[in-house]
């Protein structure tokens, strides 16, 4: 087998199509780059130069040797970044864009036990609730919330994202508490972007209700402004109304029922092979503080279940306990990722 070392120097002499340049580019007397070289060439069965006494050329077998030592080559240097890179730490501009109001709840508040464990990292948060093209606009990973879908992107999942109905004391007093989601018909639904149908699991499996609603926006703290105005039924994350059911500012409607489990809060970034440091140590670490089940959904040190999962449903007022009991499990989040200090799923359709 050719040593790497006569692959380098092959190449080098390719390239500077000159015995002496290439020996001193290396180190080596052009003595010893010429014999290595007719020793390739002998083992090889192969001519690879045309020499003459002014110009050193490749034959036709040469470039097409050539192509394939560079490539060979490439993947050499690739699998020492690579090395590199894991040995190094994570440090440089991270530049992150993500849905303002998941980012306002659950990103920053924890942002300075990760830039204390990585001093060396700066963070540049770009907030909105529209998707953006990350590899056009530059971005090292996205926060994203909804369904996988194909793409050119990697997607991983950090926990679950489950919604449920809810609404204001004063809407229901006024407009009535559904009791089916026939119900809902009659009702006025405030949407969030381009979505009209509300698709649910509940005790019978999964289900899709069409809505209607005289408010819609892209912005999911408009729609629980909306919400808490007593203006309609929304669908929202426990992520996002945990505190206004703990208060009484919302209320859960229709509880057998909520979001398809496939909606999800996911860590997507561009395909690629080697990441930086930077982004894989704020992937890790969005991943440990949110835990499988995100630390939102914990009351009591238990997960909620899913309405459609092998548990039972939660009624109302357990669920209202359980989502909205985020104090205690944030800090214990906190606790843990604080504690711990150390030196190909696809993109999803954001529905946030």
């Amino acid at each position: 087998m050719t040593a790497i070392s006569d692959l380098e120097i092959f190449a080098r002499v390719a390239r500077t199509a000159n015995m002496s340049a290439a020996g001193r580019e290396m180190g080596l007397s052009p003595a010893v780059v010429s014999k290595r070289i007719s020793l390739l060439e002998e083992r090889l069965g192969a001519r690879l130069f045309q020499r003459t006494t002014r110009h050193l050329t490749l034959t036709e077998t040469g470039e097409g040797y050539f192509k394939r030592v560079v490539d060979i080559l490439s993947l050499i240097e690739e699998a020492e970044d690579f090395v590199n890179r894991r040995n190094t730490r994570p440090r440089g501009v991270l530049k992150v864009t993500a849905p303002t109001a998941f980012s306002r709840l659950h990103i920053a508040p924890f942002l300075p036990d990760f830039l204390a464990r990585y001093a060396d990292v700066e963070l540049e948060m770009h907030l909105t609730d529209n998707i953006v093209d990350i590899i056009r606009d530059g971005f090292d990973v996205a926060i994203r919330i909804g369904e996988l879908r194909d793409s050119s992107l990697v997607a991983r999942k950090l926990a679950p994202d489950h919604r449920v109905l809810c609404a204001a004391p004063s809407y229901l007093a006024s407009a009535g508490m559904p009791k089916t989601l026939a119900d809902l018909e009659s009702h006025n639904c405030l949407l969030a972007g381009a979505q009209d149908m509300w698709r649910l699991e509940g005790p019978d499996g999964q289900t899709q209700v069409r809505v209607k609603g005289n408010i819609r926006s892209n912005s999911a703290d408009f729609v629980r402004q909306g919400l808490l105005a007593g203006l309609g039924i929304g669908l929202r994350s426990t992520w996002d109304i945990g505190a206004e059911l703990k208060s009484g500012a919302l209320e859960v409607v229709l509880p057998n029922y909520r979001s398809v489990s496939a909606v999800s809060i996911f860590a997507v970034y561009p395909c690629r092979e080697f990441m930086p440091n930077k982004v894989t140590v704020f992937i890790e670490f969005l991943a440990e503080l949110y835990g499988r089940n995100g630390y939102w959904e914990r009351a009591a040190g238990s997960p909620l279940r899913s309405a459609a999962g092998d548990d039972a449903a939660p009624n109302a007022a357990a669920f209202e306990a359980a989502a909205a009991d985020v104090p205690a499990p944030v800090a214990a989040a906190k606790s843990r990722v604080s504690g711990r200090k150390s030196g190909n799923n696809r993109a999803g359709r954001e529905t946030a």
